[in-house]
């Protein structure tokens, strides 16, 4: 069987305090941390031993998992197992890059986002050519603020071609169209991120062939729908597997409606999904991939 996990642990803590995050600067105890470090080991020892199967695994913790060493060891150690396809983080690239040197750049992605304010310009720029260096598969993402506009077209002329830039619409910001066409031109498949999809009653993969999972090992079909499926640890979840529609009105996030079969960005994203890498170079502008996306939400405030 094949089947992408998304993983969010009890981290919340994030070395950066970034005003439009709604989960910004949290401080995690020691015990808190503890206990994140031994859920993130019983997830990565149970998907060590799925050998039957072929695993795809995103981790999107809500805090910074790459300062943390239980996160970068178990990346490493995921990457070198066979029946693991991908093992891929979002992160703000703050930590060191060196332990890349013993991840397998074959299995390994990470998804990166830079954050204007939070880090010197030249440190973030350093480190994605240390990637590049190292062979490691790497996107690059900007939150659409009209404040890093500038940012982004700077990143977007320093970065090599071949790496993509992402713009992420923010949380809360209606894009009139002029605005939106600046964002498209640094990335034309930021129409599928300036507003909310249309979703409910259509097909999604998520709860089949997509599924979240918690630090106790909840798994539910995605991270934006409470509804249990059951726990990852007594196999409890495999009855629940089937092919359903999404119930909510709206998926407004990538790492959700990325996975609507009514969107095309499965082949977009071919051998990318989880680390937001286009298959065609998206990020270079003309190419047709610029069109509106079908179906969408009434415009209002998107992220």
């Amino acid at each position: 069987m094949d089947m992408t996990l998304l993983y969010r642990g009890p981290l919340a803590s994030c070395d950066y305090d970034c005003p439009y995050c709604p989960f910004a600067k949290r401080r995690d105890t020691g015990a808190q941390l503890r206990a994140d470090r031994a859920a993130l080991e019983r997830f990565a020892t149970w998907a060590a031993h799925q050998s039957d199967d072929h695993l795809s695994l995103l981790f999107t913790p809500w805090g910074e998992g790459l300062v943390r060493s239980w996160y970068r060891r178990t990346l490493t150690e995921l990457s070198h197992l066979p029946h693991i396809r991908r093992v891929a983080i979002q992160t703000n690239l703050s930590c060191r890059t060196d332990w890349l040197a013993h991840a397998d750049p074959d299995t390994l992605a990470l998804w990166c986002t830079y954050h204007p304010g939070q880090t010197p310009y030249d440190r973030f720029l350093s480190k994605c050519r240390d990637l590049g260096e190292r062979g490691i598969r790497f996107s690059v993402g900007v939150v659409g603020l009209p404040a890093h506009l500038d940012h982004a077209r700077r990143l977007r002329a320093d970065l090599p071609d071949h790496v993509y830039l992402w713009i992420n619409a923010a949380e809360g910001h209606t894009y009139q169209d002029a605005e939106a066409d600046q964002w498209t031109d640094l990335d034309p498949l930021f129409p599928y991120s300036r507003h909310p999809h249309a979703s409910a009653g259509l097909p999604c993969r998520t709860g089949e062939s997509v599924i979240s999972v918690d630090g106790e090992g909840t798994v539910r079909r995605c991270h934006f729908v409470p509804a249990p499926l059951g726990n990852l640890y007594d196999d409890s979840y495999r009855a629940a597997l089937a092919p359903r529609a999404c119930p909510l009105a709206t998926c407004d996030c990538h790492i959700g409606y990325v996975h609507l079969e009514t969107l095309p960005l499965y082949d977009v994203f071919a051998g990318g999904v989880l680390e937001r890498i286009p298959a065609t170079g998206a990020d270079r502008p003309g190419l047709s991939l610029r069109a509106t996306p079908s179906p969408t939400a009434p415009p209002g405030p998107s992220r």
